[in-house]
């Protein structure tokens, strides 16, 4: 990062960001790669660390860093292409992106059927069902949390299982569930809750696409239903057309 002669009128935090995008564009900063630090960069503009802060968090609204708590700033990736088709699979997805996918429970607990998620499973209303929270990586970057239920009496355990495996196809297949596709995909905006946010490293107010879906065996039997919530600052949803 080297100081340029700023046009003339420009807000000091404004000079700071343009230089810091200046380098994120020209391939000095590689996504994922870590920033200098506020000093640094204020001794670099010659501005304080107030500025700096401000520049920073204008360009982390604009989705182009990612401050992490207690660890620093990092250029965030380019949007994650993540299609949406009847095979849908996360780790194939990011794999596919060149990205390590990774996967965290985040708690399993047991609850009845409401009667809109017994609908979705064919189940009774109020029948036994696991609900799995997840935490999903690209690399180091959180992508989404997913909620996702099961039948209790059909994937009993499930919640150990999938503390063991981290991802849903490798838990279905411990079940003998060798294929399944998706039923049913409804996708919608919202603001991130807190909760969400602390687990996205997320600004509160921020985006996130809700993805409520329904997957389904090879013989049309429901498997499970999920409600999914992604960073939207990093992914972009592709339709394919069959």
């Amino acid at each position: 990062m080297s100081m340029q002669d700023p046009p003339s009128g420009v807000a000091l935090w404004r000079q700071v960001a343009d230089g810091i995008e200046r380098g994120i564009a020209d391939g000095k900063f590689a996504a994922g790669e870590k920033l200098p630090g506020e000093t640094e960069i204020a001794g670099i503009y010659r501005v304080n660390r107030h500025t700096v802060r401000r520049a920073l968090a204008t360009l982390a609204e604009r989705g182009l860093v990612r401050a992490e708590r207690g660890s620093g700033t990092y250029v965030e990736a380019p949007r994650l292409a993540y299609p949406l088709r009847s095979r849908t699979r996360f780790s194939e997805i990011v794999g596919a992106g060149g990205h390590e996918p990774r996967g965290r429970m985040i708690s399993a607990s047991e609850e009845p059927a409401s009667r809109e998620l017994a609908r979705q499973l064919g189940l009774k209303t109020g029948a036994a069902l696991i609900r799995i929270e997840t935490l999903r990586f690209a690399d180091r970057t959180p992508i989404c949390i997913g909620t996702n239920w099961l039948s209790a009496e059909r994937f009993a355990d499930v919640g150990r299982v999938y503390e063991r495996m981290r991802s849903m196809t490798k838990v279905l297949a411990h079940y003998g569930i060798r294929d399944y596709r998706r039923l049913s995909t409804r996708v919608r905006a919202a603001i991130v809750d807190a909760t969400d946010a602390a687990r996205l490293d997320l600004a509160l107010g921020r985006p996130v696409l809700v993805v409520d879906t329904v997957d389904v065996d090879a013989g049309g039997k429901p498997l499970l239903t999920g409600h999914s919530r992604f960073a939207a600052e990093r992914i972009e949803f592709v339709v394919e057309n069959s």
